[in-house]
């Protein structure tokens, strides 16, 4: 199992917005697309590929589905009007987007649920998103240990989730990093400017490949092309001990996703 450790993200981004962003991804370059049910842009995305041209084979589409469709009986339709709005036959990633609120629908009935939508030919990778320790456990116990292939987490400069990805990397699960930016929090940041500065590269830059150099896969989103294609050059970035070091120092637990009523306790 691998997953693409650069994609283009495609949260709060609707309709015409949707599609144009991931036209542009595609044209400089990117081939994996990162989207979820609840996002409201699969039809879009699934436009957006259809136009570009590029055959399915190349492209990682990846989707979410969201805690209303968990119910056994709406888990499967779900998925399958997932794959009708992006015009193919199965996704190459499907997550789980939040654990059930309050437990609503068990884990374990939502997990069997992902592992029979792989079983059906529908996903071709099961994962996770927004799993702390405990919960990405008890997944693992229902699937099978090398079944999951991601847990998809807020992670940037200022909120490294050390135990989490400690425990995540132990399982060999792999690491996608969202809000990266941290909502464009970093890119102010006086000690990755100076990185920047160094390396004559954008903050953008250095965070996505600070973030690479962990091993963790980014899906960072933008509507502006240059922007795209700039953030796409953090795959030739090297960070040398020393900038590791300083990043590793701006943790604070900074966290910009905490939804009531969806997040667990983090770690």
């Amino acid at each position: 199992m691998s997953i693409p450790s650069f994609g283009a993200g495609t949260f709060r981004l609707t309709n015409g917005a949707a599609k144009d962003s991931v036209l542009k991804a595609l044209e400089v370059g990117y081939r994996a697309i990162d989207t979820a049910q609840i996002y409201g842009n699969e039809a879009e995305v699934g436009e957006a590929v259809a136009e570009s041209g590029i055959a399915r084979d190349q492209l990682f589409l990846t989707t979410k589905i969201w805690v209303e469709n968990f119910p056994r009986e709406k888990f499967i339709p779900s998925l399958r009007e997932s794959l009708s709005k992006l015009r193919t036959d199965a996704v190459d990633l499907t997550l789980i987007h939040w654990p059930a609120p309050g437990g609503a629908v068990p884990l374990p009935a939502y997990m069997e649920a992902l592992a029979e939508a792989k079983s059906l030919g529908l996903t071709k990778q099961i994962g996770i998103s927004n799993f702390n320790i405990a919960l990405s456990q008890q997944a693992i116990d229902v699937v099978g240990k090398g079944e999951i292939a991601t847990n998809q987490i807020e992670l940037s400069p200022y909120l490294q989730n050390a135990k989490l990805t400690g425990f995540l990397n132990e399982q060999g699960i792999r690491v996608t990093s969202y809000m990266t930016l941290a909502y464009g929090k970093v890119l102010t940041d006086p000690v990755l400017a100076q990185i920047a500065g160094k390396h004559q590269a954008t903050v953008a830059q250095v965070a996505l490949a600070w973030a690479l150099q962990l091993g963790y896969a980014v899906i960072p989103s933008s509507t502006k092309r240059e922007n795209l294609a700039s953030n796409l050059l953090a795959q030739d970035l090297r960070l040398d001990a020393d900038d590791m070091a300083q990043i590793a120092a701006l943790e604070r637990n900074g966290r910009e996703v905490n939804p009531e009523g969806l997040a667990p306790v983090w770690d």
